[in-house]
């Protein structure tokens, strides 16, 4: 009987702390669902917004307190026309809800023009719109790496800037960025120093750079507005002229070797045909040499020739042949040694 009691009792005891778990689970679910904490913030703030619109946006997969907290900065900045349905289709869209809030407040604290389209425009194209807006009001400041550029004389000059950027709201969707910026003004450095007739008039007036690159414009098209440029160094580099004057004069060598190498080819070329035409012309004279005996045979034929001509002729031959070996220098033998036994 008494078994059977605690039994009783143990089995009412697990009913209701089944109960109270489930009465528990089943608050936290409503809880859950409807965010009875949520709405009565946002009404104490001044928010009008509904249960049933946060229990329908927790259903659309947005969560209810990021947007809330939105509205309620919203609405103590002082800013209207923000709509809840507004702020849940920028978050679908893939934006930061937070960041075009801060963004639009800091804006209007500023007086800075700035539309909550336009704020999510930006946001949406993926620059952060809240660091915008901090650099309208604070400018930006960035240095260019080292810029090489020459004068006309020849000498190079190595350049370093710093740029002064405030961020232009109007041209951040669709405006070039920081990139942009620095290669523009390098290339302004570029053409200012390659301009200038002198070296030292770059150096003695560097701030002449920075007005003429200031003077071109270099940020049209871009998400930003030039404030200043200021020179911050300048160091000289290579004489360029003089190095270019050095190749200069070693191509032209180069090309006056090639030409003297070609005159000189053409020179061989011309004394080795020279001497073909030379063996050509003495085996001629040979061939007309070896005629010479027959004709005279010929001759002798035909009574055209007769022997004491034949004599006279040899004669001559024999008197020219002596003529010329005494006419020539006599050829001296190199003296030999006697062999040793």
């Amino acid at each position: 009987m008494l078994n059977l009691l605690k039994r009783k009792i143990m089995d009412a005891i697990n009913i209701n702390v089944i109960i109270i778990i489930a009465i528990i689970v089943g608050i936290w679910f409503i809880l859950y669902v409807i965010p009875i904490k949520l709405w009565f913030t946002a009404q104490i703030s001044g928010v009008k917004i509904s249960l049933l619109q946060l229990i329908l946006m927790r259903w659309r997969t947005v969560p209810p307190p990021r947007i809330v907290r939105a509205m309620i900065e919203a609405h103590k900045a002082g800013l209207v026309g923000i709509k809840s349905d507004d702020l849940e289709a920028h978050f679908l869209a893939g934006g930061h809800v937070e960041a075009v809030v801060h963004a639009l407040v800091s804006a209007e604290k500023a007086n800075i023009e700035l539309t909550f389209k336009m704020a999510t425009a930006i946001d949406l194209a993926g620059r952060d719109v809240f660091e915008a807006v901090q650099m309208s009001v604070n400018p930006k400041v960035i240095d260019t790496p080292p810029v090489t550029a020459v004068a006309k004389d020849g000498i190079q000059l190595i350049a370093k800037a710093r740029v002064t950027l405030r961020a232009n709201i109007k041209q951040l969707v669709g405006g070039a960025g920081e990139e942009t910026v620095l290669a523009r003004v390098g290339e302004g450095i570029v053409s200012s120093i390659g301009s200038s007739a002198d070296h030292k008039a770059v150096l003695e007036n560097p701030d002449k750079i920075s007005r003429l690159v200031l003077e071109k414009g270099l940020d049209a098209g871009t998400a930003f507005e030039i404030l200043s440029i200021d020179i911050a160094d300048i160091d000289i580099g290579k004489n360029i002229g003089a190095v270019l004057q050095m190749d200069q004069a070693e191509a032209d060598k180069n090309i006056a070797q090639a030409r003297a190498e070609e005159r000189r080819a053409m020179a061989v070329a011309l004394e080795q045909e020279h001497k073909a035409m030379a063996q050509e012309m003495k085996a001629k004279v040979i061939e007309a040499e070896a005629q010479v005996p027959l004709a005279m045979a010929e001759a002798f034929r035909q009574g055209n020739l007769g022997i004491m001509d034949y004599y006279r002729m040899k004669n001559i031959e024999a008197d020219t042949h002596m003529r010329e070996s005494i006419s020539s220098p006599p050829q001296t033998t190199p003296n030999l040694k006697p062999k040793k036994d």
